[in-house]
């Protein structure tokens, strides 16, 4: 009997493990897909970003609204959220409504650290 619910209770253990690490591997891919892309030379990765231009009132400064979605650990409800981030905009090309493109850069100011690659949709 006591091999028997040893098994079991390794049986079990496995089966958590397996849970944990699928999540663990789901959070990696997402981070991986989304967040981090390499770069040549010196300057190592560079975190990259889709969002949605809120804001265009200040000059070569946009607000861009992205969202990161994840799967709750235990309920594994899809919950939502969303972070605002201040974008450079050398050309203020980006207009409200637009999709755009973020790549993480050096400080250029208190709060600006993004910088928009590319407009990948104008806005309607």
């Amino acid at each position: 009997m006591n091999e028997n619910t040893d098994q079991t209770e390794a049986q079990g253990a496995t089966g958590s493990d397996t849970a944990v690490q699928a999540a663990e591997s789901a959070a990696t891919g997402e981070i991986a897909a989304s967040a981090v892309q390499s770069t040549t030379g010196d300057r190592g990765y560079r975190k990259v970003r889709l969002g949605l231009v809120v804001s265009d009132k200040m000059d070569k400064t946009v607000v861009v609204s992205v969202e990161d979605r994840f799967t709750h650990r235990r309920y594994g409800k899809v919950i939502r959220r969303a972070n605002k981030l201040k974008a450079h905009d050398e050309q203020n090309e980006a207009t409200v409504g637009d999709r755009v493109l973020l790549m993480e850069t050096r400080p250029l100011s208190a709060t600006k650290r993004w910088r928009i690659v590319e407009i990948i949709e104008k806005a309607k």
